[in-house]
């Protein structure tokens, strides 16, 4: 349409709107007002971009505006500085950590697991989101909030979401210095989160030898010239890695027992294997890779409900994707969600079929499953998330059943993450054969 380009169709349904575009080629130009914005459709094209020639890119607008969450945060940071801080945090993501983390998870989620038990309907998703949060802060901070802190500061983190994915979608730098409301809830937002974290940073600094955790390398890194990470680097750092390391883990577990409450099947299957699995030993990464029909799971959820179902790209130099010259400053985008569900590379793409994965099936060619990424920019935290959702997936399924609530049609809402419309679900306990208990 004229001065407004696409924005309609964009903003009435935006996963329709990326999915029709993929009919019309690897790579399609669209408008957003004045603005012209090119998707990339193509597995070869998206590697490309995101490996061979990611040097010609930035992260792009979205990231851009998620600087809500702190300036130069490793999610967010380019060049030098992106590559200094993925250093400094990497070995805390190493496998060798994992184990380490696993303890804490376990006894972080299985108390809030059990607590079901006095409760009526589950609003699923701000479960999973408190459990994850939970998660990141005790293992990752040395922290865990009681109940009503960490729906402080959960809301805080969907408020600066929803702040940032609209900034994003319809970029009007004017209206983001007016005191509307929604910049207005985004500011105490912000407010809420600083407070949280600088709390958290403040124990440490009173405590120092207390901790052994991604606070305390923060605190004790040092420049090439031996200067501390500034006061506000740290609190980015930490915010960022706080936000980032929750929402998506809590949304593929919401879309995973969702799918099982409507496959009897499937939830059958996983029961047994977690009955067979789950002992009185203590969880380890050993047990969790017997836990093999869990995992498909956990990867069909990301399939078919990609977390992060928009990602931008913004071109810094004139670049060649195919045949198309992309100019400096074009800004790119690109859908997990789409490219998971295209039955050119997914045969009968919206089931959700977690055999897909079995090592003798075909697999998806090299670029066609990217739930986290590719490239000097893939989510470090990929293996942390999920053992972090394998874990948890098993631990509620050694308790409970949990069964969808009537209402509404469930429906995918692409917000900053791929979350259900409204998902509600009782648990119903169950006793299996063995369940695991932690060793003393």
């Amino acid at each position: 349409m004229p001065l407004i380009g696409h924005a309609v169709p964009l903003v009435r349904d935006r996963l329709a709107f990326l999915q029709d575009l993929r009919r019309h080629g690897p790579i399609v130009r669209f408008s957003v007002g004045p603005k012209t914005v090119t998707a990339i459709n193509s597995p070869d094209l998206l590697q490309e971009m995101l490996t061979t020639k990611s040097r010609h890119f930035s992260k792009g607008l979205l990231f851009e505006k998620l600087k809500l969450f702190g300036n130069d945060a490793l999610p967010v940071a380019e060049g030098s500085r992106h590559l200094t801080r993925r250093r400094l945090l990497q070995p805390a993501f190493h496998h060798q950590q994992i184990d380490h983390y696993i303890r804490t998870m376990y006894t972080t989620v299985d108390p809030m697991i059990a607590a079901w038990r006095s409760t009526g309907p589950l609003d699923l998703k701000t479960e999973m989101q408190l459990m994850t949060q939970n998660v990141v802060m005790a293992a990752l901070f040395s922290t865990t909030p009681d109940r009503e802190t960490g729906h402080a500061i959960l809301k805080s983190v969907d408020t600066l979401f929803a702040a940032a994915l609209r900034r994003a979608l319809l970029p009007l730098p004017l209206l983001e210095r007016l005191p509307t409301p929604g910049n207005r809830r985004a500011r105490r937002a912000g407010r809420v989160m600083r407070a949280a974290v600088g709390q958290i940073i403040a124990d440490h600094l009173a405590h120092p030898d207390a901790h052994d955790d991604i606070v305390s390398l923060l605190l004790s890194a040092r420049d090439q010239d031996g200067t501390p990470l500034a006061d506000e680097d740290i609190l980015s750092e930490v915010t960022g890695l706080l936000a980032a390391g929750s929402e998506t883990t809590a949304v593929t577990l919401t879309w995973l027992f969702h799918e099982l409450g409507r496959n009897p099947d499937l939830e059958r299957r996983l029961h047994d294997e977690v009955d067979a699995v789950l002992t009185d030993e203590p969880l380890t990464t050993q047990s969790l890779t017997r836990l093999t029909f869990t995992r498909r799971l956990v990867n069909e959820s990301l399939r078919m409900y990609s977390p992060a179902w928009l990602v931008t790209r913004q071109a810094t130099e004139p670049v060649r994707l195919a045949d198309v010259d992309l100019r400096v400053g074009e800004d790119i985008v690109w859908s997990p969600y789409t490219l998971h569900r295209d039955p050119a590379l997914y045969p009968d793409p919206l089931r959700f079929d977690p055999d897909r994965w079995l090592p003798e099936r075909p697999q998806p060619p090299k670029g066609a499953f990217l739930p986290f990424g590719a490239g000097k920019r893939q989510c470090m935290g990929n293996e942390f998330a999920l053992a972090e959702a394998t874990l948890i997936t098993a631990l509620i399924a050694s308790r409970w059943r949990l069964r969808p609530v009537p209402g509404p049609a469930v429906r995918p809402i692409g917000a900053i993450t791929l979350h259900p419309s409204a998902l509600h679900m009782t648990a119903q306990a169950r006793t299996p054969g063995r369940r695991h208990e932690e060793a003393a």
